[in-house]
């Protein structure tokens, strides 16, 4: 049976993560790029929990954000832990992800072959 209770607080660890970074980071290695929380993973014990960063700006600008992020990541947790009033914060672990360019290269191919159809 799922854990209901793991999957809302990973819900709300993602939602309070990405106002922190808009308010709380000041980091260029994070605000220069426009980057997203792209989903959550949050242990069965709740110790830890892994957080997947995409950027528009590909996967190099992903894994530079992930880094000024991880040197944050203690102010992140100390406010996540007052925001959700939690006994124990879990680890925070930043991984960069390039879905969000993929999906941008599928929906350029897909206006590509539309255009092609129209044309036809």
């Amino acid at each position: 049976m799922p854990n209901f209770k793991n999957s809302r607080l990973a819900e709300d660890i993602m939602r309070e993560i990405s106002g922190l970074i808009r308010e709380r980071v000041k980091d260029p290695r994070v605000n220069g790029s426009m980057i997203s929380i792209v989903r959550t993973e949050l242990s069965g014990d709740g110790s830890h929990c892994k957080i997947y960063i995409s950027s528009f700006d590909g996967l190099d600008a992903a894994k530079n954000a992930v880094k000024g992020l991880e040197s944050a990541s203690g102010i992140l947790r100390r406010e996540i832990s007052n925001k959700l009033h939690l006994r124990k914060c879990p680890e925070l672990k930043f991984i960069a992800d390039d879905s969000i360019e993929k999906s941008a290269k599928l929906i350029s191919r897909l206006k590509d072959i539309l255009t092609s159809d129209e044309t036809e």
